[in-house]
């Protein structure tokens, strides 16, 4: 066998360190940013705040370069070419809208309207992530290096519902390539173990039979002693007969372990108090509890909103005066030894360090505004009544569009940012659904569809719930043009469960 040498020519798409700091800067909350910021002027002594800005004379700049950016935006008229197609339920579907083209006027201000004051914005109270939550925990184990990887990994490689749907030898896979170690699946299994010990329990199933089964010999553990004949009636039901559970076919289940049937719905109760998606609570906070701060705030002003980017993402930074001076002096100086070039050399390459990190910041204020003007004008009814009925389709790729940036780019700002409303506070990303065409041919947000779902099952009779055929019929009558799977996975997604387990006896 010979070896031979070939050349190759390829053309790649690398980032430059400027782009990649911008993109990290975009991530970033307004909550963090002034640590951020704090850790660059520790840094780099060639940068400052500007004292007189601080002071509050410096607004001015700030506000034109806001009008600008917004006034800009609004006389920009795109048109957006009509793609349309399937994805998954995770991620959003084309579409394509027609521009108003006739936006309000978001300048106008009341002699008395009173001015926001962005540094005494109230905080809101954010709840931990799953990941924070169970990495939290890692912390807490006395794990060997080589374990504490394996349940990084597995903790990373969740689903949002809490559920393990990689394959072990997946997971080994991904520790060989990245962390250059080589395990076993029996290795990964007894982690795992582990892991599916944490809190909240049934996490890090690798399916629904597991995690129920792994929540009911939770109870068992915590010493729930009450009904615990019932509890491992459950276990045998979902152990040997979990089949005919998901096809609700309790008349078989008790049969088959001689229950009347009193003691079968003891048993059912057991199973149905269970959490089917342990990785969707959200009530767990520690004592450090975590808070967010709105990026934006949006108010309707002489019926007119108005947008404001809070004062934290726009740091009055500024090149120090000394560093300036320091910088002349030496180049002056007409024999210059090695101590002076060095320190030439240092001087510039902080002011250069300085002058880019000013220019980073600049253009996250930029990106920002951009972006959220973009959605403004695209979900003004929403914003001007609060209203979710209101709210238009719209996909990444139509904001992105818009602005002319990437979808990544807006994709950052909408997943990390929040706006302040006079409806509440929002995360950028509620703002984003698929479309979906009424019989009239109109296209509709499918965040009206789920909120018209949610109203009819509200408002049903609970004794008589309705089912997903009859929820169907009643929005189709209303005019919306939806498969009764759709209302199944809209009503999943709504938390709601099936109309059986709605009925109230």
């Amino acid at each position: 066998m010979s070896l031979g040498q070939s050349l190759q020519q390829r053309q790649l798409q690398r980032l430059s360190p400027q782009q990649i700091q911008l993109m990290k800067l975009l991530q970033i909350p307004s909550a963090q940013i002034e640590q951020r910021v704090k850790e660059e002027l520790e840094e780099n002594p060639a940068l400052e705040m500007n004292a007189d800005l601080l002071d509050g004379e410096g607004a001015t700049a700030s506000e034109e370069m806001n009008d600008e950016l917004l006034s800009g935006l609004q006389d920009e008229e795109v048109e957006v070419p009509v793609d349309e197609y399937e994805m998954s339920n995770e991620e959003l579907s084309e579409y394509t809208y027609d521009d108003d083209g006739d936006i309000a006027d978001y300048k106008t201000k009341d002699d008395y309207y009173p001015e926001l004051d962005n540094d005494k914005v109230i905080p809101i109270k954010a709840e931990m992530s799953l990941y924070e939550q169970l990495m939290d925990q890692l912390s807490m184990l006395d794990l060997e290096e080589v374990e504490y990887k394996i349940a990084e990994q597995i903790i990373g490689s969740l689903d949002d519902d809490g559920y393990l749907r990689r394959a072990l030898q997946s997971i080994a896979d991904d520790l060989a390539f990245k962390q250059s170690m080589l395990v076993e699946e029996k290795e990964i299994e007894i982690v795992l173990d582990k892991v599916q010990g944490f809190e909240p329990a049934g996490i890090a199933a690798r399916n629904l039979q597991e995690c129920l089964l792994l929540q009911l010999y939770r109870k068992g553990e915590e010493g729930l002693l009450v009904a615990d004949d019932k509890r491992k009636l459950a276990i045998t039901v979902i152990e040997k007969y979990f089949e005919e559970f998901t096809r609700k076919h309790y008349d078989k289940i008790q049969k088959s372990i001689h229950l009347d049937e009193s003691e079968m719905k003891e048993v059912m109760h057991q199973i149905l108090s269970l959490n089917p998606k342990p990785g969707a609570e959200t009530g767990y906070t520690n004592e450090a509890e975590m808070y967010i701060i709105p990026d934006f705030t949006v108010l309707i002003n002489n019926n007119k909103l108005e947008l404001t980017l809070n004062s934290r993402n726009a740091p009055p930074l500024i090149i120090s005066d000394d560093y300036k001076v320091m910088l002349k002096e030496y180049e002056k100086g007409q024999k210059q030894d090695k101590a002076q070039k060095e320190a030439v050399f240092f001087i510039k390459q902080k002011i250069d360090s300085a002058k880019w990190f000013i220019e980073m910041i600049q253009q996250r204020q930029q990106t920002l505004l951009m972006t959220m003007r973009a959605i403004l004008l695209h979900q003004e009814s929403f914003f001007m009544s609060g209203d979710t009925t209101q709210l238009r389709p719209m996909i990444l790729k139509d904001i992105a569009e818009k602005i002319s940036l990437d979808v990544s780019t807006v994709s950052r700002v909408a997943n990390s940012k929040y706006v302040q409303t006079e409806f509440g506070t929002y995360l950028l990303k509620y703002f984003f659904s698929e479309s979906l065409t009424t019989d009239s041919g109109e296209e509709v947000s499918t965040k009206e569809v789920k909120a018209i779902l949610g109203e009819l099952i509200q408002q049903e009779d609970k004794h008589k719930p309705l089912s997903d055929d009859e929820l169907t019929d009643q929005l189709q009558k209303k005019g919306y043009n939806i498969a009764r799977r759709t209302v199944a996975k809209y009503r999943e997604l709504l938390n709601i469960p099936v109309a059986r387990l709605r009925k109230e006896f």
